[in-house]
Formats: structure tokens, sequence, C-alpha cells
């Protein structure tokens, strides 16, 4: 059985001139960041694989949720290729885990990750919001073969407030 935790990052400022992947969080999306990750402290699993975009939004999610659910920051494994909005490059990236990890948490993008929650979960979203959490258990045994999930739990700020 493979679980998958799937947080988009939190809310970015679009107020400074900068390039899209360099966009950083805004003061909402940092107290989002925190009230969600809190939250989920005790949904997420003892021992998990945790990759991020290398964006500064996504970058800075990730850390703040290290910070709450106490995993080590160096753990965070920064990759280039989850800065997507596609969720056939997310799927792609998922699906290229090594076996040996059941638990593998991605913060990441939207669309790719409210595409990837409707086509492989079994609750339907129109939108993941930032700072969402998705978990979504596979019955499958091999990252590459799972399909057909069972979305465990969905969580977004506005339901915590």
């Amino acid at each position: 059985m493979k679980q998958l935790i799937l947080v988009r990052h939190a809310k970015s400022s679009w107020e400074a001139p900068l390039r899209d992947y360099d966009r950083p969080l805004t003061s909402k999306g940092i107290h989002d960041a925190h009230l969600v990750s809190s939250y989920v402290n005790n949904l997420v699993p003892k021992t998990f694989l945790v990759w991020s975009s290398a964006s500064k939004r996504a970058s800075e999610t990730a850390i703040i949720f290290a910070q709450n659910i106490s995993f080590p920051i160096e753990s965070i494994q920064f990759k280039e290729d989850l800065y997507t909005f596609d969720e056939r490059k997310l799927e792609q990236i998922i699906k290229s885990c090594s076996d040996e990890y059941d638990h593998l948490i991605i913060f990441g993008h939207n669309e790719a990750i409210t595409n990837f929650v409707n086509k492989f979960g079994n609750v339907f979203t129109d939108n993941v919001s930032t700072s969402g959490f998705v978990n979504i258990i596979f019955e499958q045994e091999r990252w590459k073969d799972i399909s057909d999930g069972i979305t465990k739990k969905i969580i977004f700020p506005r339901d915590l407030k």
C-alpha cells in the first residue's frame, strides 16, 4: 500500500516584479501554511519521503510544514521538475518514486495538483486551495502501478477558520 500527501504551496505574492518561480509567500500564506501544518501533524505517517518544487513559494511552504510536523528541513528534496502545472508530468514524477518508500509528501503547484487529485482520488474537488492538503491511499505495492486511490482526507485553510 502507498500513501501520497499532496500540498499546494501557500498563497504567494504578485506585488514584486519577480519571475513566477521566485514569488515569495504572503503573510496570509505563511499563516495558512502554519494553520494547516499544525492541524495535520497527527495525520502524517511517522516515516515519509518529502519532495518539494524548488520554487520559492513551494520551498517556503515545505519548510513551514517541516517546522510544525518536526521533520528535518535537510530531509526535503527540492526538485526542479516539480515546478510544473501539468498533472501528467506530476504523475510521472510520483510514479518514479522508489518502492522502498510507502509514504510520499509532495509540495507543488496547481493545476497539476487539482487535476491529479481528481484523476487518482475518489473525491472530486473544484480546486485544491493554496495550503491545501490532500491524502490519498493506493492499494498498489509499486508507485509505478498506482491508480484508483482512496481520498482519505482533504483539508483547506478555510476548513480550520
